[in-house]
């Protein structure tokens, strides 16, 4: 069985990845790093050399932290809480982490429509972490 974390590189995208690479230590699980674009013209190439960068940065502390692990970048037009649904499935997944973002009164009223889809049709839990504050 396997962790499958949504990562992208913001503070969010972070924090998830810590807490993920925790799960994968404590439950030894491999970790599945999910980074999942929807490609086209607002992703271009200034944007896939930042992603490739922070992916390889990734995997280095991966490496140091001594968990199995597969890094899989998606840019095939889907959303990316379908990615991160479709792998988990295909991956048998015991465990979905994902960053959420910090909202404003308001904002916390509604819950973001991507966490939101997430947690309503993932198959396995869902663990929403937030990055620290300031």
């Amino acid at each position: 069985m396997t962790i499958v974390v949504g990562y992208i590189p913001t503070p969010e995208g972070k924090a998830a990845l810590e807490a993920a690479v925790s799960e994968a230590k404590e439950r030894r699980r491999r970790l599945v790093v999910v980074n999942s674009h929807k490609g086209g013209a607002s992703f271009d190439g200034d944007d896939a050399i930042a992603t490739e960068e922070a992916l390889n940065a990734v995997e280095q502390e991966l490496k140091e932290a001594g968990v199995e692990f597969v890094i899989r970048e998606l840019v095939r037009g889907n959303d990316p809480t379908d990615d991160l649904i479709s792998v988990a499935h295909e991956m048998d997944a015991s465990l979905i982490v994902i960053g959420l973002r910090r909202r404003t009164p308001v904002g916390k009223l509604i819950l973001g429509s991507n966490a939101q889809k997430l947690l309503l049709e993932a198959d396995c839990p869902v663990l929403s972490v937030k990055a620290p504050r300031d």
